[in-house]
């Protein structure tokens, strides 16, 4: 089976090979092509070489366009701040909303009107010429929690959620649309899958996420599942408490970051949702050894049972020794 046959047969209930491997890599892969990451997150042919390197090298069954969170606030106008070799990153001083009103103003933006937002479209259309037949292409969008955090502020944000939940939702409508726009162009490009990053989710409770996060989520996900793509559904950090919720969405896979036991995840989601990690990335990945690696996965693959994908809690860190990632990457290829 090709990468591609592979996730797409293991998301349908059907039988694969081996475990499909979809690790998360941006800063790792960068080093692969030695390439400074401001080139990576700014140049979608940098981005796109160093993503095939990494998948042939270490046999990952995909490929991402995902780079950064700023790429959206970005081309709405938000203050970003670039460096030479890490991601860029917004500037929550300077929110975009630090004044509520200025929500009534935002338009959402042609995904291809903005040089960021056209640059990661750009980046799915490479990928799908030069690795679509054999690799899954993966596009990525930012979820409505953590879009808004972006946009408003984490810490602004969270006291919104008491203060004003008629802007919270507001402000999620406005992201949803936003998102649902960004991925039809990517979705068009030629991505099969987009994942949705919505890290701010984890730092709330199971009744704010049932109440503001979840349906939103939902509307992302069913107009996703409506232009013919699959969906991954990344809240790194704790979600301990909204595990449940988590499952409900509709996502075609759900990645579980370390905090999270796997076996936690599969009970509250149960035997059919796909689960994907949850190995984490610096105690284990980067700091343990290839045994200790291979003995985590297996445990991993045994709690989520079949339905599993084989890759980390978050982002293959800077420095991670191959060997451990080859330990990953062996499991997935020769299951216990």
């Amino acid at each position: 089976m090709t990468g591609r046959e592979r996730i797409l047969a293991k998301l349908d209930g059907q039988p694969v090979d081996a475990l499909p491997l979809m690790p998360i890599t941006m800063m790792f892969a960068a080093d692969q092509i030695k390439a400074k990451y401001f080139n990576y997150a700014m140049d979608f042919r940098v981005l796109a070489d160093a993503q095939i390197r990494v998948a042939e090298k270490f046999g990952f069954d995909y490929v991402s366009v995902i780079s950064d969170p700023a790429r959206e606030p970005h081309d709405l106008g938000a203050a970003i701040e670039f460096f030479e070799d890490q991601p860029p990153a917004v500037v929550e001083a300077h929110s975009l909303l630090l004044d509520k009103a200025s929500l009534a103003s935002l338009r959402v933006p042609d995904p291809m009107s903005g040089p960021r937002m056209r640059d990661r479209v750009n980046g799915v259309a490479l990928l799908k010429k030069r690795a679509g037949a054999d690799l899954l292409v993966e596009g990525w969008v930012e979820g409505p929690c953590a879009e808004a955090a972006d946009l408003r502020g984490i810490n602004r944000l969270m006291l919104d959620f008491h203060d004003d939940p008629q802007f919270v939702r507001d402000l999620f409508a406005f992201s949803v649309e936003m998102e649902l726009r960004f991925a039809a162009a990517q979705v068009e490009a030629g991505a099969d899958l987009i994942g949705i990053g919505d890290a701010a989710a984890s730092l709330i409770g199971p009744k704010l996420y049932s109440e503001f996060v979840q349906p939103c989520e939902r509307q992302l996900i069913d107009g996703i599942h409506a232009m013919g793509a699959k969906v991954r559904l990344h809240i790194c950090g704790n979600t301990k408490r909204i595990l449940e919720g988590m499952g409900r969405v509709g996502a075609d896979i759900v990645d579980l970051d370390y905090p999270a036991p796997v076996a936690m995840g599969r009970a509250a989601m149960g035997p059919a949702q796909v689960l994907l990690g949850n190995l984490e990335p610096v105690g284990l990945l980067r700091d343990g050894s290839p045994a200790q690696v291979a003995e985590a996965i297996a445990r991993c693959h045994a709690e989520a049972g079949d339905a599993f994908i084989a890759g980390a809690g978050c982002e293959i860190c800077r420095g991670t020794p191959e060997a451990n990632l080859l330990a990953l990457c062996d499991y997935a290829r020769h299951p216990n």
